[in-house]
């Protein structure tokens, strides 16, 4: 114990007297002069406005730039540090009607390059930065058309330095996000200075790596992450827009990537037009992605029942989803949740089982929460996960150790479905393998799940609890008996069973929805586990 201590101490130290050095050396005169080597050139592709649309939020009433009061916020030091960074992303800029005056916008340009000409490690962060030089660009109907030509120099001249900073230190970054928006980016620089090949070459170098570095046979996010999946294919339709709209030839590896995210976004998000609150989703609107889509030619059709670990069966009313994957590697597992062989019920677009899904802010102690299998619809075993989970520093949580699918199937009928899947979650500490079955029967409108725990060799007798959680918008009853519970959504009405077991109720968070939370209510069932394979069953009917 002494002994790793001391090591852990040693590492510490060695890991804060880096980071000190370079930050040493990135605010120094001979990193200024390194990133200042630029070459004498022109804005020459400027994209076209609508492209931009697949990572902006459409907004119909737009501002003019002479209602903002902007030309000394950039000596403001007590701004709060989110509104900081919208400010120096510059991303308002979308928010501007391009009818504004562009001599106020290029003044307010002008004023932050006099002001943040050299690294500030503030706001040169990648994905500030990678921010910045987009909407700069994007917007160069305001930003540089009809400037006079020390503005344009001045101007050319941050976005290629900016750039060169971003080519320096975009690898360093351990953060997915964070990299596909330089990596962006530094493609857009190359594309717009058409005279520079360095940046598009080393960008579409770079987007080759991100590709196969963190994505998997099928093209899905290793990390398993639904949001970062919309992500990933908002960023990389935008990349091919410009490189089409440039008159650049697009690389297979992008059409490749795009063919595999259209059709796991297909499948997850087109066909049952619902959010599934699986690892690090929450709710979110994809509408207007989905009119951008239609508006620049991209459909995919995906017929299959399983992508990224998730099995999905569906039919005009009812949809069925269940966790069926193993967890990420440790490296993409900042934001995975416990959450194997969880499932949510979806009937007539209102869900009837669902998880609770993931309080986004990874400093507050809600993220933790929101990770653990009890915030799942599946099995919680001595009040712990089916993962270990381990927080480094004050950054996300990660995984210690995972667990492994170790058998799946399904069928897909018209008048039967089912999916079976086991994992070993629970099996090295308390000797137990989950294996959980879910049946549905079209013609009945009833599900039947057994869920089954497997005793092996190191068996430890420990209680456990199955949960199933319900949207906060469900009106629910239970019975004298305790053997059932009435589920009301929307008009519909659902039964929830279980003969051979006692059932409650208790109130429980939902983090549906973006950084908020609000309560609901989960029935669960609660008993011992036995010197012998159990069989936990349960219903759930509709009724009206």
């Amino acid at each position: 114990m002494i002994l790793k201590n001391s090591f852990n101490y040693i590492n510490q130290f060695f890991f804060f007297f880096t980071k000190k050095t370079r930050d040493f050396y990135l605010n120094s005169i001979i990193y200024n002069k390194k990133i200042s080597k630029i070459k004498n050139r022109n804005l020459e592709y400027k994209p076209s406005p609508g492209l931009i649309d697949c990572i902006i939020k459409y907004k119909k009433k737009k501002n003019k730039i002479e209602d903002f009061n902007l030309n000394s916020i950039w000596e403001n030091e007590n701004i709060k540090k989110k509104d900081y960074e919208k400010l120096h992303n510059f991303f308002w800029l979308f928010t501007l009607d391009l009818k504004s005056s562009k001599k106020t916008t290029q003044s307010i340009i002008l004023n932050w390059i006099n002001s943040n000409n050299k690294y500030n490690s503030k706001n040169w962060e990648i994905d500030i930065l990678s921010k910045r030089i987009i909407a700069w660009i994007s917007n160069s109907k305001l930003t540089y058309e009809d400037s006079n030509e020390d503005y344009k120099k001045k101007f050319n001249d941050i976005v290629q330095k900016q750039t060169n900073h971003l080519i320096n230190e975009i690898e360093r970054s351990e953060n997915f996000d964070d990299k596909i928006i330089g990596c962006a980016s530094i493609i857009l620089v190359g594309l717009s200075y058409q005279d520079n090949s360095k940046y598009l070459e080393f960008g579409l170098s770079l987007l080759k790596k991100i590709i196969k570095y963190s994505l998997d046979a099928e093209g899905f996010p290793k990390t398993r992450n639904i949001r970062q999946l919309n992500f990933y294919y908002k960023y990389f339709i935008l990349i091919r827009e410009w490189i089409k709209d440039s008159h650049n030839n697009i690389p297979e590896y992008i059409d490749e990537a795009i063919y595999n995210l259209g059709n796991a976004y297909a499948l997850i998000w087109q066909n049952l037009k619902q959010n599934i609150l699986f690892n690090g989703n929450h709710e979110i609107n994809n509408d207007e992605f989905d009119n951008y889509l239609s508006r620049f030619g991209y459909k995919f059709k995906n017929d299959n029942q399983e992508i990224g670990g998730y099995s999905i069966q569906k039919n005009k009313k009812i949809a069925l989803v269940m966790d069926v994957g193993s967890s990420p590697e440790k490296k993409f597992s900042n934001d995975y949740q416990s959450g194997a062989l969880s499932f949510e019920i979806i009937s007539s677009g209102k869900k009837i089982i669902c998880n609770s899904g993931y309080f986004q802010n990874y400093k507050h102690k809600l993220n933790e929460l929101s990770k653990s299998t009890a915030t799942h619809s599946t099995l919680i075993v001595d009040n712990n996960s089916s993962c270990k989970l381990r927080k480094v520093g004050n950054k996300s949580s990660v995984i210690e150790k995972g667990l492994k699918i170790l058998s799946k199937s399904s069928v897909f009928e018209k008048n039967y479905w089912n999916i079976i899947a086991s994992h070993n979650g629970y099996l090295k500490k308390y000797g137990i393998i989950h294996e959980r079955k879910i049946e549905f029967f079209p013609e009945h409108n009833k599900f039947i799940g057994t869920d089954t725990l497997i005793k092996k060799k190191n068996y430890k007798s420990t209680n456990f609890e199955i949960r199933f959680h319900l949207h906060p918008s469900s009106k629910i009853m239970k019975t004298q008996d305790n053997k059932s519970i009435f589920i009301e959504v929307d008009n519909e009405g659902w039964k929830f069973i279980c003969n051979n077991h006692e059932i409650n109720l208790e109130t429980g968070l939902y983090f549906g929805k973006k950084s908020s939370y609000i309560e609901n209510k989960n029935i669960f069932i609660s008993s011992m586990t036995q010197n012998e394979n159990q069989n936990i069953k349960w219903e759930i009917n509709k009724i009206s």
